[in-house]
């Protein structure tokens, strides 16, 4: 198989909210809208927001959003995304900025629909983890 792109697709109640939430705060751009499905790119990375009810959903998933996911967002410098997208206030903190022994100096905020966004910068592992890294 020749894998040409893998991206995360997030089904929502409102397609419109939910892209405009990760264009201001994330800064993605859309490369195709319509009121069932946005794609967004921001570099080499894709986002996709699809509308939960859409026919295009098996029948038995229609209906249902991306809560229940964690979307890792990994940045050159989470201190700064903190006082941007916290400090300033535009986001909630549900994780506050901290730094773990696994090799991660990160938080976490909610987006739309229940999607938790983890901010992330890699550290240096602990001890106890650097061992499990596989290279």
């Amino acid at each position: 198989m020749a894998l040409t792109s893998s991206y995360p697709v997030l089904m929502t109640t409102d397609v419109a909210a939910t892209a405009a939430f990760y264009r201001k705060h994330f800064g993605f751009e859309p490369t195709f809208e319509a009121d069932w499905y946005v794609s967004l790119r921001r570099g080499q990375w894709e986002l996709a927001v699809l509308d939960g009810g859409h026919e295009t959903i098996p029948a038995a998933y229609r209906g249902r959003s991306a809560g229940g996911m964690l979307l890792n967002v990994e940045v050159d410098d989470v201190d700064a995304e903190w006082e941007r997208l916290v400090g300033g206030g535009a986001l909630e903190a549900l994780l506050p900025i901290r730094t773990e022994e696994f090799g991660q100096r990160h938080f976490i905020v909610a987006g739309p629909d229940g999607v938790l966004i983890d901010v992330i910068t890699t550290v240096e592992p602990g001890e106890a983890y650097a061992d499990l890294f596989v290279s």
